[in-house]
């Protein structure tokens, strides 16, 4: 089986598990780059950092994690993870719930245009 894997303006993810229920991600977000703004509505997540260090914004409050950080994110709640640093960010996110599509991102606030309602 191959991993599903993708690169994004901000780095990249890999999926290393996943089942009804659950979904495991890699991601690595590049120096200088962050995740766009965001909630959902049929998930929640888990991040735990396991190299360089960043700058979360759970629902308009901000603070800065490094690696061996766990972050909770409860559906619904408003997210991002940015990397100011000058090496990669990795972290692992799990994800419950019972869906977890792309149409399920609201997208807040976005540095590449992707803000908004899906189409």
């Amino acid at each position: 089986m191959t991993a599903e894997h993708d690169q994004r303006p901000w780095g990249e993810y890999t999926v290393l598990d996943e089942a009804a229920d659950y979904k495991v991600k890699r991601i690595t977000v590049l120096p200088g780059k962050r995740l766009s703004y965001q909630r959902h509505a049929r998930r929640q997540e888990h991040w735990l950092v396991v190299e360089g260090a960043g700058r979360v914004t759970l629902d308009g409050r901000d603070f800065d994690v490094v690696a061996g950080a766990a972050v909770d994110v409860a559906v619904g709640a408003a997210h991002r993870i940015a990397n100011p640093g000058t090496v990669p960010l990795t972290f692992i996110e799990v994800q419950r719930g019972d869906y977890f599509g792309e149409d399920d991102i609201v997208r807040l606030e976005d540095d590449f245009g992707r803000a908004g309602p899906k189409p």
